[in-house]
């Protein structure tokens, strides 16, 4: 049996026409002229993004030096277009090209197709067509709807890893340090013995693919070498081109040293690299993380100090602060104390994030792609989930809901799933068989955001999941349900508002208001829920408990009850996105009732992967 091989677009050119001129075609050399109101046109395929180049007015065209082997079932052309309001709104549109179309209908190595008035011709190799189609990657990214561009998409195509350098010797704690962090159960550390650590090699893991880690050594003793690999890799990845490719953080980890004991705070090699080559770290985000806090307390209170913290904080600044900014010449010093149980965990993560911002900020109020892909790649605090939810979202879609461009002649449906697949995204759950994503959990979230309509809401589950019924309980305190299910009927398909088209249907803002709201506080849950053992797959029982706990409590009720009263016409702002900000900004982690509830549900709840009931496989429904 013959192993299927990708289609493989020429050596040629791609071009691409919008009036349906052609001139001067022949095998070798492709020209195409184009229509106005192009800025940028780029080809999408797998994680690779190839930009179509501007010959001149009117007219886009590339030629790639070695075939590009394209798997899976399509491709993709993102054109931004040149509108009136782009300044303030960028219009973007994916046109998707579907490679069984281009197998069965090329010729003489070209396939010519038309769309969004586009004239679109690919050259082919003519070693590479065949009409099997190579299976997608294991772990695809999520598609979008119909041609609406991910904004985290193209964030994540300039920068799809968080790229941290942790220096330290062996046994210092940095594994564990990374793997709480991070939320993976073993550090791709883990393969490296002492002594064996190559700083050169990108360490990564699957359960969270948002970072890259480079370890060094550490500073054994007289280890002049080490010191002159850390100085080199640091100067060679300053000056890298691409953002993805540089630094983003680094990581000086030092034991507290226990001087009755003997220790030392800096060996040999690490007081060399801060006395000479300390100015090797400019502009880069540099954090000195002192370990072992958790021995120091036990230290001080062998000692009998009447407050253990402040001794310990005193004998920081003392042992380890002073030392170091004599060594530096410093007196600006990022640190953090943090032991094994995880204090001081959180105090990095937020120090690290906003050193990062700061670095890497590229104009007032609009994220950069290595911001967002830091809040991405932590596993440790809620707020930067939200904060990079908020980020994403004002970049394009959560901006004038009440008359967004973006999403002209789309459903709603169409644009839910787009907001959908952003903020699931950045919460980057370790979610292998994207439960997140799929159809039956994105089809409850449009049910649930459905119920804005409803005067009050009733007592019972609807029958069809095309019901607009509200599903949630009122009245008594929040309980658990046996079995876990969702409480929607799936699988029936879409209630009839989602399948409108965006201009359509009245204050259409208020389902987006909720819809965004709504996946956000459940995903809130979700990570307070994951927290301990974020390392672990994500299951449905876990995501069916932080559905059905914020579906039936007091905030859900609240939060539309506020989003069906507000009036979002205030002149010269975007009320909406105000609101929306406001909302997702009250974490439900915080609410008494959801909170007490969360705690008592038991872990083997959390474990339950089965598959999601409904009413075709005759399960009796959550409410």
């Amino acid at each position: 049996m013959s192993v299927p091989q990708p289609l493989r677009i020429s050596c040629t050119v791609f071009g691409l026409l919008f009036s349906m001129v052609l001139l001067n075609i022949d095998e070798a050399d492709i020209e195409l002229r184009s229509a106005k109101d192009i800025d940028s046109v780029e080809l999408i395929f797998h994680d690779c993004r190839r930009p179509i180049r501007q010959q001149s007015k009117n007219f886009f065209r590339e030629e790639f030096p070695q075939p590009l082997a394209v798997q899976g079932e399509a491709f993709f052309f993102s054109v931004q277009w040149n509108k009136w309001y782009s300044f303030c709104i960028p219009v973007f549109n994916n046109i998707q090209v579907n490679v069984r179309d281009v197998l069965s209908n090329s010729q003489a190595h070209k396939f010519q197709t038309v769309r969004s008035k586009l004239d679109i011709t690919v050259g082919l190799s003519p070693n590479g067509i065949s009409a099997d189609i190579v299976p997608p990657p294991v772990n695809p990214t999520p598609p979008n709807t119909n041609g609406l561009p991910s904004t985290t998409d193209e964030l994540l195509s300039q920068c799809p890893r968080f790229r941290i350098l942790v220096i330290g010797q062996s046994g210092v704690g940095k594994s564990t340090l990374i793997n709480k962090a991070f939320g993976i159960e073993q550090a791709a550390a883990e393969a490296l013995k002492p002594g064996e650590a190559d700083i050169e090699k990108e360490l990564t893991s699957r359960a969270n693919e948002r970072f890259v880690l480079h370890d060094s050594k550490g500073f054994e003793p007289a280890d002049g070498v080490n010191c002159d690999d850390v100085k080199r890799f640091i100067e060679n990845r300053k000056n890298r081109e691409h953002v993805k490719d540089q630094l983003h953080a680094v990581w000086l980890c030092f034991r507290i040293p226990i001087v009755t004991h003997g220790d030392r705070l800096l060996e040999d090699g690490a007081e060399t690299f801060l006395r000479k080559d300390k100015s090797v770290l400019q502009n880069i985000p540099t954090i000195v993380v002192f370990t072992k806090y958790d021995r120091l307390l036990t230290h001080v209170a062998m000692q009998k100090a009447v407050d253990h913290d402040a001794a310990a904080t005193k004998y920081i600044q003392e042992h380890c602060i002073d030392p170091i900014k004599e060594f530096t010449g410093s007196t600006d010093i990022s640190y953090v104390a943090v032991s094994w149980n995880g204090r001081g965990r959180k105090k990095l993560i937020d120090l690290t994030h906003q050193k990062v911002t700061e670095r890497f900020k590229l104009q007032p109020d609009t994220p950069s792609p290595v911001s967002v892909v830091t809040s991405m790649a932590q596993r440790t605090l809620p707020d930067l989930k939200i904060q990079g939810s908020i980020d994403v979202g004002r970049l394009r879609y959560w901006r004038a809901l009440t008359a967004s461009a973006n999403f002209e002649g789309h459903t709603i449906a169409d644009c839910l799933a787009v907001i959908h697949t952003d903020i699931v995204c950045v919460w980057n759950f370790n979610d292998p068989s994207q439960y997140l994503y799929s159809d039956i959990f994105r089809q409850q979230m449009v049910n649930l955001a459905g119920t804005i309509d409803e005067s009050a809401p009733a007592s019972h589950s609807p029958a069809r999941a095309d019901t607009t019924s509200a599903i949630c309980k009122t009245g008594p305190p929040l309980m658990l349900f046996t079995p876990l299910t969702l409480p929607f009927e799936a699988g029936l398909g879409l209630v009839q508002w989602a399948r409108e088209t965006y201009q359509q249907l009245p204050n259409v803002h208020r389902k987006f208001m909720a819809y965004i709201v709504d996946l956000v506080h459940i995903l809130d849950i979700l990570f307070a829920l994951t927290a301990n053992n974020n390392e672990k797959k994500l299951t449905r029982g876990a995501i069916s408990v932080a559905f059905d706990t914020y579906c039936q409590s007091n905030m859900r009720r609240n939060t539309h009850q506020q989003i069906k009263s507000f009036n979002y016409k205030v002149p010269r702002r975007d009320a909406v996105l105000d609101k929306i900000i406001d909302l997702v900004g009250t974490s439900p982690i915080d609410d008494n009732d959801i909170s007490e509830a969360l705690g008592k549900i038991p872990s083997e709840h959390l474990a339950q992967d089965k598959e999601w009931p409904t009413k075709s496989n005759g399960q009796k429904k959550a409410c």
